[in-house]
């Protein structure tokens, strides 16, 4: 492969010769034209394949927010104009998101700060009797930590996936059959490699031996649309900061009956009937979970980024992420020394997948690998291990690796730049000197310029172990 085959619009590459709607965004999103300093001089508009990190808001909800953001306000106990407003938006965003999701009419929406604090709060509603819990919750080794670390503060049962995606159910069957298992919890499509796992069957599986399932649907619902009636799925737990939504809201959907039993996630106002010195009486509903004064602001874009995703229509939709996933994924197969790595070997790369997709580089380390194609050509994309520690290590991978995930607003060109980065990373190696700076690679001497309200340039900060929640 030659850096030749990489040029704009081009579907070489494409087995069956599809074209990724033109190779344009499906969607229009926010920053999707700036231009990123290359170390080399000049500038390059920045290929953002980071989205299953966080992906840029949508522009129609950066417009509804600043439509929005002058009534922002106190809710539920104002009586003032704006309050009523406010709380008319954040109270209507809860039908909206339930609606989105394929709720039941009596399904709680309960807003959170992320997919990681709705799980957490899950947690601390399981059943209890005599002041122990009811049964264990049950979990494959390839979730991400939102999905693991939360239950090991409760009974729980850890489970090695398969080989295979048909083998893993099997699995997970036979330690259903040994009863005690209150709820299995599971991702609706991996973080790291992006294969999505059979919903409905599990919650068949989980229901058929008396347990509940919660679905991890941080990565699934950017993706994919999700019907929990449908799929008679019990809890749902996703982020606005990866459904094309800014300000940090998560949310969680589900059965109220454990909600309104469960221990309140936030104590605080709000959360209460009646409050005592020595006491307190607590209310049920969403308000139990959500103490003091709530992310209005984030749940209402949350809300309508929702909307506009739900409008899209599915085909077109999964048809252009999935030319741009084929087309990225047989270019990485063809440049010597790049694996592409999964978890099942049977998944459908075609039909099972979401837009992520996990790669090594050999003699290279993932991260500075990453920093190679950040500074030289300007792409963004994630390295390290993707708060999944089990899984990268049953890959193999314990040091980490490299993923690529795109959305509505990706573009063909943006995977081409990729291969061609890394096929001239092969062919001449790096173009620049690189040094490792608080645990992180950076070109040396790196002299370019950043926005002046920028607190730190890169390199500077310590870099967090796991941000992905």
């Amino acid at each position: 492969m030659t850096t030749a085959l990489f040029t704009p619009a081009s579907t070489a590459g494409l087995s069956d010769g599809r074209a990724a709607v033109s190779g344009q965004p499906l969607s229009a999103v926010t920053g999707a034209e700036i231009q990123a300093p290359l170390i080399q001089g000049g500038h390059v508009r920045y290929a953002n394949l980071d989205y299953g990190a966080s992906a840029p808001a949508l522009s129609v909800v950066s417009a509804y927010l600043n439509e929005i953001l002058p009534f922002y306000a106190s809710v539920h106990r104002g009586a003032g104009y704006a309050s009523q407003i406010s709380t008319s938006v954040y109270e209507n965003s809860r039908s909206i998101v339930r609606d989105f999701v394929g709720g039941r009419p009596d399904d709680s929406v309960i807003f959170t700060r992320n997919t990681t604090d709705s799980l957490n709060l899950l947690a601390g509603c399981l059943p209890v009797q005599d002041g122990r819990h009811t049964g264990e919750v049950l979990y494959l080794d390839i979730e991400h930590h939102a999905n693991l670390l939360p239950w090991q503060g409760v009974p729980h049962r850890s489970v090695v996936a398969a080989d295979t995606l048909a083998e893993t159910i099997e699995v997970l069957r036979a330690e259903l059959q040994q009863g005690g298992v209150s709820l299995l919890a599971v991702t609706g499509a991996s973080n790291v490699t992006g294969e999505i796992l059979p919903i409905r069957t599990l919650a068949a599986l989980a229901h058929e031996f008396g347990a509940r399932i919660v679905v991890d649907a941080a990565q699934l619902a950017p993706h994919r649309r999700i019907n929990i009636s449908a799929d008679d799925v019990d809890y749902l737990a996703f982020s606005g900061h990866k459904l094309y939504a800014p300000f940090g809201a998560g949310v969680l959907v589900g059965r109220p009956d454990w909600l309104d039993a469960g221990t309140p996630h936030l104590a605080g106002g709000g959360a209460v009937r009646e409050a005592r010195l020595d006491g307190v009486s607590w209310a049920t509903g969403p308000a139990r979970h959500e103490g003091g004064s709530p992310n209005v602001l984030g749940a209402a874009t949350l809300a309508r980024a929702t909307q506009v995703i739900a409008a899209l229509d599915p085909a077109q939709w999964t048809a252009h992420e999935a030319t741009i996933r084929q087309f990225l994924v047989e270019g990485l197969q063809e440049i010597d020394g790049i694996s592409v790595h999964q978890i099942f070997k049977d998944t459908d790369q075609k039909t099972g997948t979401i837009g992520v997709v996990n790669f090594s580089v050999a003699g290279y380390d993932a991260g500075l690998v990453a920093a190679y194609l950040s500074a030289e050509h300007g792409v963004g994309l994630r390295d390290g291990r993707f708060c999944a520690h089990p899984l990268l290590k049953r890959l193999g991978l314990p040091s980490g690796s490299l993923r690529a995930s795109f959305g509505v607003g990706s573009r063909l060109e943006d995977a081409q730049r990729l291969l061609a980065g890394l096929e001239e990373l092969r062919q001449t190696g790096l173009g620049w000197d690189y040094v490792v700076d608080s645990g992180r690679w950076i070109p040396a001497n790196d002299t370019r310029s950043y926005p002046d309200w920028a607190p730190n340039t890169p390199g500077t900060a310590g870099a967090a172990p796991c941000s992905e929640d």
